[in-house]
């Protein structure tokens, strides 16, 4: 079918509807006598024309629903980053200004760049509680908005000068042509009514908004620990997916947004208003990993002023697990043996991301969730199990914050549990979650891409502790042996093994509940509400092991 051209008519038409709500002041598209500098609209600017879109099977692929409900279009409005950044301001009170001013880079970036051009820094507290509808204060509760990263000019990405958010904007020729990129050549018409309806901003085609480095720029965090009087006492990376991107085979086949924005597989339209079917669309869904802050969006959608429907909300939760479930790992039962008394199990686990698994915020671990039962169904043995509060049975960490479970190459008691997990140091050597506070880490033995060479890796990728001399974790997977006492117990024996995900675990959570403020006793509630459906599994396999004794019978 062959796209009409747009009219002068239309164009006026639909500017005049979608501009009938907020407008720029008097003037603004008048030259200013200082530098023209990046601006930013909400998204309520943009989804008048992204949204109403869908495939031919009728799927809504709607830019501005999708994203409405990600962790990007909620990132201030994250209770636990709330409750986390009000925790480091407690623990580093000389710091205070600099820590929202630092913490608002990426999760209220409009607010945050605007204010570091004019010289100012971010007050994150000063906009809470958020409330939309209040003037002037949408943009920092619209979290990551549209015209954030579809601003961002292409130089330094992919490199340190761009990461912690540091990146460059797009400088406008005049006040009323600010480039806004994708991945499209756009034509005239449409750069018209973009331009009338947003006040300014002009859509133009560039590559680097499909550039792993774009996505690089803030899930490349390198922190400051601090001392006593606000010091800076070591440089500590906290969040590095992009960098352990780089060091596996996925640099070569697939990028971040292939993953985390699956492309639409038929040619579509991007915008409601004479869209020209086009072949790449990618969903701005921004599936990831963080189902339980999802959950939580939606049960505290009041509370937290989340703009998102509920119904959207759902599908982005069941559209998060069943991610996590079909793409992120692989476990196999790779042999048995029963010999007198014994039952020996080698169990494989293979990550199937282009990063560690789990990767980015600290607070997220897997683990193997082992079981062994008799012939009549009773357990023999059993490692990993989830307690009711999100805690792990047998976890040392959970126990005690200042203790932690080792890796292990072989487990022979149930009080054992392989945990792939991050654990943090501070300056004493002592376990630490506080991130202000962390200088490096005591134990990281998350799972490896394919491709990663723990022997090449530079130290911010680095395995650390036990794992980095254990021949059977490579990036080629994780090789545990479990030695089970069977005692008197008969067979023929059952085992059932699970890898379970957890994207906040109970010690991060329950570490905030110290500390006397709104926003992480908030935090702590809403969890202890939610500790239940706090983990899935990402992957199973099962097995009935056979002796050597019953293979010769047979």
């Amino acid at each position: 079918m062959r796209i009409k051209p747009i009219d002068a008519a239309a164009v006026a038409f639909f500017a005049l509807i979608v501009s009938a709500g907020s407008h720029p002041s008097r003037g603004e598209n008048q030259p200013d006598k200082r530098s023209i500098h990046p601006q930013f609209r909400t998204s309520d600017r943009c989804v008048a024309c992204h949204n109403g879109l869908k495939t031919s099977s009728g799927e809504d692929i709607s830019i501005g629903f999708q994203w409405s409900a990600s962790i990007m279009a909620n990132s201030s409005r994250d209770p636990y980053w709330q409750g986390s950044v009000r925790r480091e301001s407690i623990d580093h009170p000389a710091s205070q200004a600099a820590i929202e001013n630092e913490c608002s880079t990426c999760h209220m970036p409009a607010s945050h760049y605007a204010n570091q051009v004019d010289g100012r820094m971010t007050q994150v507290f000063s906009h809470l509680p958020l409330k939309t509808t209040a003037k002037g204060d949408r943009a920092p509760a619209d979290g990551v908005t549209c015209s954030v990263c579809h601003q961002i000019a292409p130089s330094g990405l992919g490199t340190e000068k761009t990461f912690n958010g540091e990146v460059d904007f797009a400088q406008p020729a005049k006040i009323d042509q600010r480039p806004e990129y994708g991945p499209f050549d756009i034509d005239a018409g449409h750069k018209r009514v973009m331009q009338s309806s947003t006040a300014g901003f002009v859509p133009m085609q560039g590559d680097q908004i499909r550039d792993a480095g774009l996505c690089g720029s803030c899930h490349t965090l390198i922190t400051d620990a601090l001392g006593p009087n606000g010091e800076k006492i070591a440089r500590f990376p906290e969040q590095v997916p992009f960098l352990e991107w780089q060091h596996s085979d996925y640099v070569k086949k697939e990028t971040c947004q292939s993953c985390h924005m699956p492309v639409v597989d038929e040619a579509v339209a991007v915008t409601a208003l004479y869209g020209k079917p086009r072949e790449g669309m990618h969903r701005h869904v921004f599936v990831g990993g963080n189902f339980v802050m999802e959950g939580m969006l939606k049960d505290h959608r009041e509370d937290l002023d989340v703009q998102a429907q509920p119904e959207v909300l759902d599908a982005a939760i069941k559209r998060t697990i069943e991610f996590l479930q079909t793409k992120t790992a692989k476990v196999t039962i790779c042999g048995t043996d029963v010999a007198a008394g014994q039952l020996t199990i080698h169990v494989q686990v293979q990550n199937l991301t282009g990063h560690k698994l789990p990767t980015a915020y600290p607070s997220r671990r897997a683990w193997l969730h082992v079981v062994v039962r008799d012939g009549n169904g009773q357990v023999v043995f059993e490692s990993g199990a989830l307690n009711a509060d999100g805690s792990i049975v047998g976890n040392d960490n959970d126990a005690d914050p200042l203790r932690f479970e080792p890796h292990y190459s072989e487990i022979t008691s149930s009080q054992q549990v392989e945990i792939y997990e991050p654990i943090l140091k501070d300056s004493e050597g002592r376990v630490t979650t506080g991130l202000l506070h962390a200088v490096g880490y005591l134990k990281d033995n998350r799972l490896l891409p394919t491709g990663f060479n723990k022997r090449t890796a530079e130290k911010d990728i680095a395995v650390t502790g036990k794992a980095a001399d254990d021949p059977d974790f490579t990036g080629e997977g994780s090789l545990v042996h479990y030695k089970v006492s069977t005692g008197n117990a008969k067979g023929p024996f059952h085992v059932a093994v699970e890898l379970w995900y957890q994207p906040i675990g109970f010690r991060w959570a329950h570490n905030l509940g110290a500390y006397q403020a709104s926003e992480p006793q908030r935090w702590v509630r809403y969890y202890e509400q939610a500790a239940q459906k706090s983990a899935v599994v990402l992957a199973k396999a099962e097995a009935t092991p056979v002796s050597k004794s019953a293979e010769k019978d047979n």
